[in-house]
């Protein structure tokens, strides 16, 4: 892989991680949810507002819903062809944040989609299809991450 070919490039994958992992507390910020020790800044009085899954346009859900769902299926793919790159998320604490992300947002959104009255049932069949994808996806990328991290080396 080009990883081997390019030793660097573990470089820049560790340079990336605060991206990947600013896009989960994106999705939580427009959730109005937050993910402890998310952010180091202090949020100004002004700035809170009382989105929630529940209460946000019917768009957005799905606009979120989709964003994760993409999020999810790329983190997954990407660490089951390249699983050599979990020591490198494992340095930036993923494995929390990402099972700390988890318990916040995926019961949120299942509910507020499961809650919602819906004009055209074929939007909430996708919506929770896409859920289900996203929670399962994960989950896999997690046990991918604790399988390289914590797993693998006992038994090496």
């Amino acid at each position: 892989n080009i990883f081997t070919q390019q030793p660097s490039y573990f470089g820049d994958l560790d340079e990336t991680l605060p991206t990947i992992l600013q896009v989960f507390n994106n999705i939580l910020h427009k959730c109005g949810l937050q993910c402890e020790g998310a952010s180091a800044e202090p949020q100004k009085l002004e700035e809170r507002v009382n989105v929630t899954p529940g209460n946000m346009p019917l768009q957005e859900l799905k606009d979120i819903v989709l964003y994760l769902c993409d999020t999810c299926t790329t983190l997954w793919a990407f660490l089951d062809v390249f699983p050599l790159a979990c020591q490198t998320f494992q340095k930036h604490e993923f494995c929390y944040r990402l099972a700390s992300f988890y318990e916040l947002a995926i019961p949120e959104l299942e509910s507020a989609i499961k809650k919602r009255h819906y004009e055209d049932n074929s939007v909430f069949a996708d919506l929770w299809r896409r859920i289900s994808h996203s929670r399962k996806k994960v989950m896999e990328a997690f046990h991918i991450l604790i399988n390289q991290v914590c797993l693998q080396p006992i038994l090496e």
